[in-house]
């Protein structure tokens, strides 16, 4: 039996499990293995914060997917004078638990929170080969000015 519900703070062991698998089918090779510990701490402080939301999906009372949402005010523009951008990320499934529809259940209970909020809200996201057919069939297109990063530290 599948079950969408919001995260709990038993469930930041798990969290941080998928965002390593997450890591992993991305190729990103891990340098620091210090990095959970802050990601558990990370998480743990927007499980219960109002402009994020994280949902996880149980297939058979296992957690084995997650998405996590967070909404920021959008800065006014000619075309958009005001509303809410809502960042979805940590979009991940266990590996043996993917094809499953899993992650497009997490996915779709983080675009309905979204959904929720006051105000005109646009939802972004960073796609990998994998996903990027989820996001598709929801609506999403490239953008197009896409994004650019650099670390600067």
């Amino acid at each position: 039996m599948t079950q969408v519900r919001e995260a709990v703070l038993a469930d930041l062991p798990v969290l941080v499990e998928l965002r390593t698998a997450m890591f992993t089918a991305m190729g990103v090779t891990e340098i620091d293995p210090d990095w959970r510990p802050t990601a558990q701490r990370w998480l743990a402080a927007r499980i219960e914060h109002p402009d994020h939301c994280l949902y996880v999906v149980e297939d058979g009372g296992q957690v084995v997917s997650s998405a996590l949402g967070s909404l920021s005010e959008s800065k006014p523009s000619p075309a958009r004078p005001f509303g809410y951008d809502l960042h979805i990320s940590n979009i991940s499934t266990l590996p043996g638990f993917r094809g499953r529809g899993h992650a497009g259940a997490a996915f779709e209970a983080v675009l309905n929170w979204g959904r929720s909020r006051p105000g005109p809200v646009r939802a972004r996201l960073f796609a990998t080969a994998d996903g990027r057919g989820i996001y598709e069939r929801a609506g999403f297109v490239t953008s197009t000015w896409p994004s650019l990063g650099r670390d600067l530290s």
